[in-house]
């Protein structure tokens, strides 16, 4: 899921080399909302992975709603 995957690198030294398929799916979901930036793999390539560059200040706004949504 890709907030639990946000979640997971927030605190992550950027940039972030993942290789992961399910990674890359989950960074590209964030990338299309803006909440990250990437350099990523398109659909059909083979290449050995992609690049988290940064949270973005939406994604760390979204990070802070979920924490403050928490019981």
């Amino acid at each position: 899921m890709p907030m639990n995957f946000l979640r997971r690198i927030e605190d992550a030294s950027f940039p972030l080399a993942i290789r992961d398929e399910a990674d890359i799916q989950c960074a590209a979901v964030l990338a299309a909302a803006e909440l990250i930036e990437a350099n990523l793999p398109g659909p059909e390539s083979s290449t050995d992975g992609g690049v988290i560059l940064r949270i973005t200040p939406q994604g760390r706004a979204q990070l802070n709603r979920l924490r403050s949504s928490q019981p």
